[in-house]
C-alpha cells in the first residue's frame, strides 16, 4: 500500500449541489483506509463548462483560483473524470504561453486523481471489503476512459465487491449522450444517445448500473425514470461505501 496518508478532496460541482451524498460516500471510503481528509471550503468549479463552451479567458479564471487553492495540497481526489480531465490536461494547455502558470498547473495535475485511479494504482487496492445484493453493469464516462484511460480501475473494484455479480453491457464504452453542454445545445441528438444506452444497460440484465461521473449518471438516471424502469444507478462510491443513490 502507498504511504500516502492526507488527501485534500476536489468536489465536483454537480455532486456538491446535487448528489452530496456522492461526496459523503468517498469521504467515509478515505476514512476507512485510514486517510486524513481536507476538503478546503473555498473550492469553486474548475472552470470546464466555461473551457468547454469556448471562454478561455473565464477558464483561465477558475484555473487560477483552483490552483491557488489546491497547490500545497499533497494528494488531490476527485469523483469525476471529467473534472480530473480538466485539470491534468487542460489546466497545462490554458498557459502553455504563461511559463510562471504553466509550471504551477503542471504541479496540481500531476498530483490529482480520480477516485478509482486513486485507490487501485496509488494505494494499491482492488478489494474494499463492500458487499452488495445485485447484478451489476459498469458504464464508462467518456472523458475517464479517452482522456485518463481509465477503465480496468473501477472494473476491480466491483468484481471484487462481495455478493454482486457484475456483467458488462454491449458498447459500455459509448457516450451516453450528456457532455455536460452538448446535452442542452443538441437535445434531440442527447436524448437518442442515452436512449441506446438504457436499452443496453436493460438488455444486460444489470438491477444496477454503476459509473464513476455524476453527468452521466444523472442523464442514465433521467432516462431510466422516465420509462418507469426499476434499474438502480449508483455512483461506484456509493456502492464501495455500501451507501445508496436516492
Amino acid at each position: 500500500m502507498n504511504e500516502t496518508k492526507t488527501v485534500t478532496l476536489f468536489i465536483q460541482c454537480l455532486v456538491d449541489g446535487i448528489y452530496p451524498d456522492v461526496g459523503e460516500a468517498m469521504v467515509n471510503i478515505l476514512r476507512k483506509l485510514g486517510l486524513e481528509i481536507d476538503c478546503p471550503s473555498r473550492q469553486t468549479c474548475c472552470g470546464q463548462p466555461a473551457f468547454n463552451s469556448g471562454y478561455r479567458r473565464e477558464a483561465k479564471f477558475a484555473a487560477r483560483r483552483f490552483i491557488e487553492i489546491f497547490d500545497a495540497a499533497p494528494t488531490i481526489v476527485c469523483p469525476s473524470g471529467s473534472c480530473v480531465t480538466m485539470v491534468r490536461h487542460h489546466y497545462p494547455e490554458l498557459f502553455m504561453h504563461d511559463d510562471y502558470w504553466l509550471q504551477r498547473a503542471m504541479r496540481v495535475a500531476a498530483k490529482t486523481y480520480e477516485l478509482t485511479e486513486f485507490l487501485v494504482d496509488v494505494m494499491g487496492l482492488d478489494d474494499l471489503g463492500a458487499y452488495y445484493d445485485g447484478k451489476i453493469t459498469y458504464h464508462d464516462s467518456c472523458h475517464l476512459l479517452r482522456n485518463l484511460r481509465i477503465t480496468e480501475q473501477p472494473r476491480r473494484l466491483l468484481r471484487n465487491v462481495s455478493g454482486a455479480e457484475f456483467v458488462e453491457m454491449v458498447d459500455s464504452d459509448r457516450c451516453c449522450g450528456f457532455g455536460g453542454s452538448f446535452s442542452v445545445k443538441y437535445a434531440d441528438i442527447s436524448a437518442a444517445m442515452v436512449k441506446d444506452k438504457v436499452r443496453n444497460i436493460e438488455d444486460s440484465g444489470a438491477d444496477t448500473v454503476v459509473g464513476c461521473d455524476m453527468g452521466c449518471l444523472m442523464n442514465i438516471q433521467g432516462m431510466l425514470s422516465r420509462k418507469g424502469s426499476k434499474i438502480k444507478v449508483m455512483h461506484i462510491a456509493q456502492l464501495l461505501a455500501g451507501e445508496a443513490l436516492e
